[in-house]
């Protein structure tokens, strides 16, 4: 039962106002890192601290350091330096000769150019995102989850993470393959010759790779700072490297080789290699490709498997963006590191390709990956070039893997198990999320084999870089005013064909893992889709649709409307949602996909109030709609009186042809409403205890939205709308050309919330299509008549009311031997088989009723009490058993002074029926015609 539906009083607001204020997010806030509101996820609830709230004592301590640690590193050191190293890693001493021999120069340098044309793009995204905007730690992570929300972010974060360990897992097993090379025993052989002491086996490498990834562990427990410091030293060293690499293809004269592998059976297979110097023979023999068998894998090679190789070597991109919590200038260093870096890398592989294509047979390329070190002036330069490139690569792998999870665990994503690796130390090093790293990247290294990594490093990491790609589309689709990157060298069309090279190639290299990595990416999604975790960083996909619902609603031309396609807009007004969650779930379901809009006047006068109190309310009004799970809007409007408040909602409601068409109201009675949030298991305690629903608040706790809303009237309170007010709120709808609705006794509704198992098998819908107040009346056809039942057509399809049984009522007089009601009620059910409505018709004589009517010469004159009481009866006869029951509401006086009366004869007629919506339609809504 609903009472006064749609008022607030103004000592109400008074009371609510302050603990608004408090309760309320802030409209801008002030730090990006704030983390995520609620999330609820493995059972670990966090509150952000959000406006003055306090924050929970463990996430200063954890965080708080990290914070406020100084930014120590320069574009050349903290971008430049780890960049170049993660570009060359492995790939520039051990596999040149690789891609070379088995695709041929032409195919390597398409290889090349593919691959940094991917890159090139996605740079130009991270450029674009980077230039927008202050970026905190946690790099390609905090650019994605910033830019398309938390779901997207935290899916991808953790996919680039796990690309990260990957790629460190790789970069380590290189290195032990470089050791061995020169260091390692024989498998055949029992003695130890010269160097080469280490025993060789799977269990061995994992043993070396044990041991070198111990060695990554300590550098990267001391800290970020250490490491570029000596990353630098590592560069240098890589350098003189690669140039020993270059003079030495002119200094050396030509040799020749002979290599030997270990085949099957025990086999030994010879190969004779030479080093031709440069030579044009050469060059030409090895233009074209020669695909043949990896003697590491035991597998032949292809495009797809040699690109996947090649690729390992473009995966270092991100490397100064994952630094972004050391950097002093994020925004300006990581666009200026990354393109310089990525510049020489090119210019230092294509060069390489040609170097090695004209000087080096193909045998020789594809049986001794470490053929660099045959051909060079002093071997040992490109064996510490190799080592100390795979290890740095290693090295800047594991840390920016234990960055991103470091930003992962802070945000508050994926709750209780990642909550450790918020933990830092005295200088900010999140020596927890190292560990992580550390332990998870030892399990990878058990696959034994670099090239057997290959192919799902390369595929995570063009997952990545397509997410970024899709990131800066987003954006620039949003058209989002604050959207203005100082780097402007990109476009929708460079991030579109960004993504579709990144999907294309990741499908190229390996179908089978892109398809398990998508797949997995969407489990990520849908899990943390389902935790709902909010965040104050703002949402792309919110920006995207405001952009396409505007193109939408301009295209919706209300000149265009037509009877067939009407679907009922409504405008339910409510006072205190305490005493009207009844009726607003059963209007959620009576809206058949249309405009639902909850309306509320609060009483005030703006000229008398420092600021507009209208708009510190939509948040609890919209977390009450979240909790009673209904599709609706919500419109708020200050105003002296309800009627002109109600005026106004009427107008303004809506945009375009989306507008209300229909206005319902609660009953105006004197009973005594009851409080049905605090009956509703989603509005107790308990519903937080469980854990189940983590729904999006902003703010809103439930305490605090208990406490907004206002106790409900008691007997003795003071009515704050009078008859005539609401009686002008009807009259002032149907003039305006709205369908009114009157909902009495809804409060005995039971079945409508979201967690209803209901399907309406039990329910009964009674319609009464006639004006039972003017008994002289036989139309069933007019306007009204047939807009009560189309309504009650439109909830008998709704979910909850599918199954349910309608019956319509034909009250016929029986009395006198005229036989044409039976006329009319043939006619009438030829009516309904054209409207294609099913339902049972009931004929109903009233002779008994209408005998009480008194028929006058004023229309106005009011119906008598014991007419009245006769319907009621009548109703309760037939209806009873109903579960809701349409009746027809008559046109409401138009002289104030019979409002009151008006208001009587609708609450005797209705008395102790039980749910009943009273209707009074004005325009056509029902089409006979295809």
């Amino acid at each position: 039962m609903l009472n006064f539906p749609f008022i607030t009083t103004k000592k109400s607001f008074v009371m609510m106002g302050e603990q608004t204020e408090l309760n309320l997010f802030s409209a801008a806030m002030s730090n990006e890192r704030t983390p995520l509101i609620t999330s609820g996820v493995c059972g670990l609830n966090v509150t952000a601290a959000v406006c003055g709230t306090d924050t929970d004592p463990a996430q200063e301590s954890s965080s708080g350091t990290a914070n406020q640690s100084p930014r120590k590193l320069n574009t050349f050191f903290g971008v430049m330096v780890p960049t170049v190293l993660s570009m060359f890693s492995i790939v520039l001493f051990l596999r040149t000769g690789f891609v070379v021999g088995h695709a041929g120069l032409l195919q390597a340098l398409l290889m090349v150019v593919v691959a940094y044309t991917i890159i090139s793009l996605t740079i130009l995204s991270i450029c674009a995102i980077s230039t927008n905007g202050a970026i905190q730690g946690g790099g390609a992570y905090y650019m994605i989850s910033r830019s398309l929300g938390p779901e997207f972010g935290g899916s991808i974060g953790l996919m680039f993470f796990l690309a990260k360990i990957f790629a460190c897992g790789g970069y380590v097993l290189g290195l032990v393959e470089a050791i061995l090379d020169v260091f390692g025993l024989d498998p055949e052989s029992s003695v130890s010759t010269g160097v080469r002491v280490l025993p060789q086996g799977y269990w061995y490498t994992v043993l070396y790779s044990s041991v070198i990834l111990l060695l990554c562990l300590l550098v990267c427990l001391v800290g970020a700072h250490i490491y570029s410091r000596t990353a630098f030293v590592i560069l240098l060293v890589v350098t003189v490297s690669l140039l020993s690499v270059f003079i030495s293809s002119v200094a050396v004269k030509p040799q020749e080789f002979i290599i030997t592998h270990h085949g099957s059976s025990n086999q030994t297979l010879r190969y004779n290699a030479s080093y031709t110097g440069f030579s044009a023979t050469t060059l030409k023999n090895n233009l074209g490709p020669g695909y043949s068998l990896d003697y590491s894998t035991n597998s032949v090679m292809s495009f797809a498997t040699v690109f996947a190789v090649m690729f390992t070597s473009c995966t270092g991109i991100m490397a100064g963006a994952n630094m972004s919590g050391e950097l002093k200038n994020p925004s300006v260093a990581i666009p200026k590191g990354t393109i310089i870096a990525v510049s020489y890398t090119f210019i230092v592989y294509v060069l390489l390709f040609f170097m090695i294509s004209a000087t080096c047979d193909r045998t020789l390329l594809i049986q001794d990956y470490g053929f660099l070190q045959r051909i060079n002036l002093w071997p040992p330069f490109v064996t510490i070039g190799i080592y100390c490139a795979s290890l740095s690569a290693a090295m800047c792998a594991m840390i920016g893997a234990s960055r991103i999870l470091h930003a992962l665990a802070l945000d508050h994503l994926f709750g209780l198990p990642l909550a450790p690796a918020a933990i830092t130390s005295a200088s900010g090093n999140p020596w927890v999320a190292v560990l992580f790293t550390w332990g998870l990247t030892q399990c990878v290294v058990f696959a034994g084999e670099l090239n057997a990594i290959a192919g799902l490093v390369t595929v995570f990491y063009l997952l990545a870089y397509a997410a970024v790609d899709l990131a800066c589309l987003a954006l620039e689709w949003a058209s989002a005013p604050n959207f203005r990157p100082t780097f402007q060298l990109f476009s929708w069309h460079t991030c579109l064909l960004g993504i579709v090279s990144c999907l294309a190639m990741m499908f190229i290299i390996n179908p089978v893992y892109s398809s398990g990595s998508i797949v997995l990416l969407l489990l990520l999604l849908l899990f943390l889709h389902y935790r709902s975790p909010t965040s104050s960083w703002g949402y792309i996909s919110q920006a995207l649709i405001f952009h396409q619902v505007r193109k939408y609603l301009l295209m919706l031309d209300v000149r265009k409307d037509h009877v067939k396609f009407w679907r009922p807009q409504v405008l339910l007004m409510v006072a205190n949602p305490r005493s009207s969650s009844q009726l607003i779930l059963f209007v959620n379901q009576l809206k058949k996909g249309g405009l639902y809009v909850l309306g509320h006047v609060q009483l005030g006068d703006l000229d008398t109030l420092p600021s507009d109190p209208v708009q510190q309310q939509y948040n609890f009004w919209m977390s009450l709609v979240d909790k009673l799970g209904v599709k609706a809007f919500v419109d708020l409007t200050l105003s002296p009186t309800v009627r002109q408040g109600t005026q106004h909602l009427l107008r303004i409601t809506g945009l375009g042809g989306m507008k209300p068409n229909m206005l319902i109201l609660g009953f105006y009675d004197s009973c005594t409403p009851e409080d049905f949030l605090l009956q509703d298991s989603a509005f107790c305690d308990t519903a937080v205890e469980r854990g189940g629903e983590d729904e999006f608040n902003f703010g809103v706790d439930l305490p605090s939205l208990q406490a907004h809303f206002p106790p409900v009237r008691d007997a003795e309170s003071p009515r704050w709308l009078a008859p005539e007010e609401y009686v002008g709120i009807i009259s002032d709808a149907i003039k305006m050309n709205k369908s009114v609705c009157l909902g009495r006794y809804f409060f005995q509704l039971e079945g409508e919330d979201k967690d209803s198992k209901v399907d309406g098998s039990e329910r009964i819908i009674d319609v009464w299509p006639l004006n039972l107040l003017q008994p002289g009346c036989r139309d069933y056809e007019d306007v009204c008549s047939l807009f009560l039942l189309q309504m009650a057509c439109v909830l008998n399809m709704s979910s909850k009311w599918r199954h349910a049984k309608m019956r319509i009522f034909l009250n016929v007089g029986t009395a006198s031997s005229d036989q044409g009601w039976m006329v009319n009620e043939e006619t009438f059910r030829e009516l309904l088989r054209k409207l294609r409505i099913r339902a049972s018709i009931k004929i109903v004589p009233w002779d008994s009723v209408v005998q009480h009517h008194t028929p006058t010469a004023e229309p106005a004159q009011a119906p008598s009490e014991s007419f009245l009481s006769a319907v009621n009866r009548m109703l309760m006869e037939h209806s009873s058993q109903a579960t809701v029951r349409f009746l027809y509401l008559p046109q409401p006086p138009s002289h104030r002074s019979q409002s009151q009366a008006f208001l009587a004869q609708l609450e005797a007629v209705t008395n102790g029926l039980g749910p009943t919506l009273l209707i009074h339609g004005v325009t056509p809504v029902t089409y006979t015609d295809l």
